[in-house]
Parts: C-alpha cells; structure tokens; sequence
C-alpha cells in the first residue's frame, strides 16, 4: 500500500498523530500522547496503527529514566520519474558542476523530448 493510501484510510486521531511526529521530526512516545491530549492506552493504539500502516518507526528507548518508544516518520514514497528520461537518470544529479552542453545533458534533453 502506498503512503498516500494508507493516510487516507486514517482516522482523526491518527492524521493528528502522523502530523506531530511530521512536525516534531521525531517524538517519545511517552510525549506523544500528552501532546495530543489523548490517553496513554489511545496513544499506544494510534502509534501501533500507524507502525503496522508503515507510516511511522517506533525504537525502544530510555527517556527520563523510563522505558519508552522513540516515534519518526518513515521515508515516504519518493517519486524518481521526475529524474528519468528514458532509461536515464539525469546528469545533473550526484555532479557538482554540470556543464549545459555536455553530451550527457543534450541526450538526457532528447530523450526526455522524444519521451512525451
């Protein structure tokens, strides 16, 4: 299932949920369910839900001398077609300094010309 079918599947609680630990970059899951005011059995339940949708990673952790879970976001479906040409990747990726009238980048134009 795909990123983008698995949030829209979402219920409330559990947009809200993704949507902090998005904001936050990464949050304790001890925070987590105060955050969104919810109590800590419900938290468990949304972070689960959304581990199992692949939406989030939980790692066991020590926070404030206590057991928990440190909750970040997966890496979302990326979309490399933008890059593509054809079969190929763009020459401007990886380089640091492209020169425009490379052949490298004149093939990548004409296929990605040719290709629509």
């Amino acid at each position: 299932m795909s990123v983008s079918a698995a949030e829209a599947e979402l219920s409330e609680d559990e947009r809200a949920g993704l949507g902090l630990v998005r904001q936050t970059g990464g949050i304790h899951q001890s925070d987590f369910w105060k955050e969104l005011d919810v109590s800590s059995r419900k938290g468990s339940r949304i972070v689960e839900s959304l581990v199992e949708k692949e939406l989030v990673d939980r790692e066991e952790t020590v926070y404030d001398g206590h057991n928990t879970y440190y909750i970040t976001p997966t890496a979302r479906d990326l979309d490399f077609t933008l890059l593509m040409a054809g079969d190929m990747l763009s020459p401007f990726i990886g380089e640091e300094e492209v020169d425009p009238n490379s052949d490298a980048f004149s093939q990548w134009i004409m296929n990605l010309a040719y290709e629509q």
